[in-house]
């Protein structure tokens, strides 16, 4: 991050103050991992920049995704009268934006004292890479995510009831060129403009299901990792408006599809960034100690935390046996049927891929799960159990993972686990907004109940 008196930010502002446009595009990170932004006026982003912040209201903490708001939280609310919070622009955030003909856009955080912004995803995720710094490593994190992509437009969906949509491409056909070629300008505009963007795509193909494609980020430190993720899935949705495409990062669209993932990908490395800690080709799987203290913290703590990871209701429709997403907190070295599968390659490429996520996580809780709970295995230098061998399935030495957002919401709350690795203050506000998450679920009449009660009972 540069502060605003940093050379590289000065730079950075002096490149905005000689821009053509006369707008800054900003944005902060809600709690769903949405991004919530406007343009501000050159000369009054410049002026926050450079000072103080910009106000923002800080009902972003206090509503959901549809913008209602909670009936339970403490953060704000009717009663607060919902004041504006005070942001401050990530002045190393800044790129700009291709598809807006390279407006300047930037980043900001919600700062304040104490803990009245321990529900800033962003601030969150930057505490946790300052413990795990402090104890000599630095986090290099890569996402992926899985997404369906439908031939459709916001004002379709809800014309159609969000239902009979059309996929992007017909049947199942994972890794296929010819499908890629079927609709190439949509797959090179992703490719070039997020690459411009500053979100750098490894890998881009289809993935199994009708309109599924598969993004691999190009790995960073922990904050520029998850700040790419979720900038992705903002520009792919952007960038697919062009092409009269709509994505969907929901964890599973249909009952006889596979879900969505967004895996996360995650090593330490010396604070040089010379050095994979994790790599150690003479250990068994060629796992350091510090690598196996750090999945055992994981393990551990994964069904006390399971909602950073699977926030709403439709993530734990995705976490079903067989459909290529773990349902207990199990390892195993090149294994996808487990949560958290070792990758022991070379000693540049060693990591851990946290299969748990959906495509619709919150990047920021993701990251900021793995590197706390791990930095606690190691500390506590907890032991690893053994390995899956086989189907993670049908590993009975293990619990299966909460079932449903209520029960892990539950867990949560009650975890002494997740209270030391993140504090009473984002705890209470995140299980009071996963508890309101589960209340509109349980209020609504579904499909489901349409289709089996309607003419029969």
């Amino acid at each position: 991050m540069s502060t605003p008196t940093s050379p590289d930010a000065q730079a950075i502002l002096e490149q905005v103050r000689t821009s053509p446009s006369d707008y800054v595009k900003v944005a902060v990170v809600d709690t769903d991992g949405i991004l919530r932004g406007k343009y501000l006026d050159k000369a009054k982003f410049l002026s926050a920049a450079g000072g103080d912040g910009f106000g923002f209201c800080d009902v972003v903490f206090g509503w959901d995704s549809a913008d209602e708001c909670y009936d339970n939280g403490t953060y704000t609310g009717w009663r607060s009268g919902y004041p504006d919070g005070a942001v401050a622009v990530d002045v190393g955030t800044h790129r700009r934006i291709p598809w807006e003909s390279g407006r300047d856009f930037f980043l900001g955080d919600f700062v304040g004292s104490g803990a009245d912004y321990d529900v800033c995803p962003r601030l969150l995720l930057k505490g946790v890479v300052d413990r795990v710094a402090a104890q000599g490593y630095v986090g290099m994190v890569g996402m992926e995510f899985e997404w369906f992509n439908f031939r459709e437009s916001p004002q379709s969906i809800h014309d159609k009831g969000f239902r009979d949509l059309t996929p992007l491409t017909p049947g199942m056909f994972g890794y296929s060129i010819l499908r890629q070629s079927q609709n190439q300008g949509f797959f090179d505009a992703l490719l070039a403009e997020l690459r411009a963007f500053g979100v750098t795509l490894e890998g881009l193909h289809t993935e199994t299901g009708p309109g599924v494609y598969e993004a691999a980020i190009l790995y960073s430190t922990a904050v520029e990792a998850a700040d790419r993720a979720v900038l992705f899935k903002s520009g792919a949705k952007e960038i697919g408006h062009r092409f009269g495409i709509m994505p969907s990062f929901m964890a599973r669209v249909d009952t006889t599809l596979p879900g969505c993932s967004g895996h996360t990908h995650q090593s330490l490395w010396d604070l040089d960034g010379e050095l994979n800690l994790f790599a150690a080709a003479d250990e068994p799987a060629g796992m350091s100690p510090l690598f196996r203290h750090y999945l055992a913290g994981i393990l551990e703590a994964l069904p006390d935390c399971l909602p950073m990871l699977a926030p709403t209701v439709n993530s734990y429709k995705r976490l079903v046996d067989g459909f290529w997403a773990p349902t207990k907190p199990t390892w195993g070295v090149d294994n996808r049927t487990v949560a958290a599968r070792v990758l022991a390659g070379s000693p540049k490429a060693t990591r851990l891929e946290l299969r748990v996520p959906g495509s619709d996580v919150n990047p920021y809780f993701a990251v900021a799960f793995g590197l706390a709970a791990g930095l606690r295995g190691i500390e506590r230098k907890l032991e690893l159990q053994a390995p899956t061998m086989g189907s993670g399935y049908h590993d009975e030495s293990v619990e299966r993972l909460p079932r449903n957002l209520h029960a892990a919401t539950e867990r949560m709350a009650a975890s002494p686990i997740a209270r030391e690795l993140f504090g009473d203050g984002f705890v209470d506000h995140y299980c009071a907004t996963r508890e309101w998450e589960w209340r509109q679920f349980q209020d609504a009449v579904t499909d489901w109940e349409t289709r089996r009660y309607f003419e029969i009972i």
